[in-house]
């Protein structure tokens, strides 16, 4: 009788059990929206939670995952500094690999001199699925700018799809200044060393960095690159942005570093009254012309380079130098014994611009490359 009336009770337990746990999760399914939204709103602003894709890994391949759940303004306001200034990348699945562009982009900020503290202010902007998903798992700031374009794989110099990503930028670019905001912005393959905020100019509303720097800040003759410049946010800027933008239609084929080339001398730049500056590559250089001083260098970008197995090879080398330097004592590093042993894969020569365009339009088409007035990066094909 007494063991009758035990397993009676451990089965009214069990029953009073399996009552609680069907109530308590009918309560989970009729109030989960509202809970989950404000638990959720409660993280900063990895905003597709960048914990997720660890845990479950489908995510990666989830468009609903992988989308943005609060507006550009919100992402830039998170990650601004005290006077409204982002840094801000692109990356496409082809560089957000891992052990790739991207890694290498995050480590010299870690390891520059104080640039560790700039991450808090990057904002990268993903142009693909791929891209936004690792982005959430490596960095804090995260937004996924998809279009039409198909922007996920390498995008080679001059080819549509290149064409295409670069004048989205712009666009985009545009957009930031329209919402108030200041903006470095920087190419993933471009190394942070140092930080670049005491060598900007003050009076300058758009200022950018030189394949070449003829030694004049404001000669119109120095080669901007477009993959690093500063620009403030004002009615010159948003201007200058838009005018840029819509000479595409005037010089169609060509990308917007060429365009650059062509309307840095346009009246219509000194009728709005935009300050341009270009960068000295003393401090801001690259494999096109790069800074020979490690005590004075802020970036390093691997420009005058096609290919990305090239790219890493050389930007790989390029942070092995870096830290090398670093390890030095102070007296040695005024000495400047250590340079850079960079090219190897790219190529610093003038040839480059005309080998990287064969090789994006064929060897069948007889080129001629002018370096007159509007650079070295006009190249026109004769039919």
């Amino acid at each position: 009788m007494l063991r009758e009336a035990k397993v009676l009770h451990l089965r009214r337990a069990l029953a009073a059990s399996l009552i609680f746990a069907t109530v308590s999760l009918s309560c989970l399914v009729l109030f989960g929206d509202v809970d989950s939204h404000r638990l959720f709103s409660s993280f900063p602003s990895s905003y597709s939670l960048s914990g997720l894709p660890s845990i479950f890994p489908y995510a990666y391949n989830d468009p609903v995952a992988t989308s943005n759940e609060y507006p550009l303004e919100k992402v830039l306001n998170e990650a601004a500094m005290k006077d409204r200034t982002v840094i801000l990348t692109t990356l496409n699945e082809a560089w957000a690999a891992p052990n790739s562009v991207i890694d290498l982009f995050l480590e010299s900020f870690r390891i520059g001199v104080r640039t560790r503290t700039l991450l808090n202010h990057l904002v990268i902007i993903a142009l693909d699925q791929k891209a936004f998903a690792r982005c959430q798992v490596i960095h804090t700031h995260c937004f996924s700018l998809f279009s039409e374009g198909d922007f996920h794989k390498e995008a080679y110099f001059m080819t549509p799809r290149y064409l295409m990503m670069m004048w989205r930028r712009i666009d985009f670019l545009r957009s930031v200044l329209e919402l108030g905001y200041n903006f470095v912005f920087t190419d993933t393959d471009i190394m942070w060393f140092r930080d670049p905020f005491p060598q900007f100019h003050l009076d300058a509303d758009f200022q950018i960095a030189c394949d070449h720097f003829t030694g004049s800040f404001d000669d119109v003759e120095n080669r901007p690159n477009g993959g690093f410049n500063f620009v403030k946010s004002n009615n010159r800027s948003i201007e200058f942005y838009k005018f840029w933008y819509s000479s595409r239609e005037a010089y169609p084929g060509y990308h917007d570093q060429d365009v650059l080339n062509f309307i840095k001398v346009h009246p219509f730049i000194t009728a709005i009254g935009l300050k341009m500056r270009f960068l000295d590559t003393i401090n801001f250089g690259g494999l096109c012309e790069p800074s020979r001083d490690l005590n004075q260098v802020c970036t390093m970008h691997a420009n005058c380079c096609f290919g990305i197995d090239s790219k890493l090879h050389d930007l790989r080398i390029m942070l092995q130098d870096w830290k090398h330097y670093l390890s030095l004592p102070p007296s040695l590093k005024k000495l400047s014994v250590v340079s850079w042993r960079v090219p190897q894969k790219c190529s610093s020569s003038e040839g480059w611009y005309a080998d990287r365009v064969r090789h994006a339009c064929g060897q069948g088409n007889q080129l001629k490359v002018f370096f007159g007035e509007v650079g070295m990066d006009e190249v026109r094909i004769l039919n």
